[in-house]
């Protein structure tokens, strides 16, 4: 599994490709619903 590596000053951090499919897909979900409440108070 590849990662992709932040360089910030002296610290390295490593983030996990999946861990960053599950927070997109969350956010997906979340602004969906948002919408949905949008839509329906129209």
């Amino acid at each position: 599994m590849m990662g992709k590596l932040v360089i910030d000053g002296n610290s390295v951090y490593e983030l996990d490709d999946e861990c960053i499919r599950k927070k997109r897909d969350q956010e997906h979900e979340r602004e969906k619903e948002r919408k949905a409440k949008e839509s329906k108070r129209k």
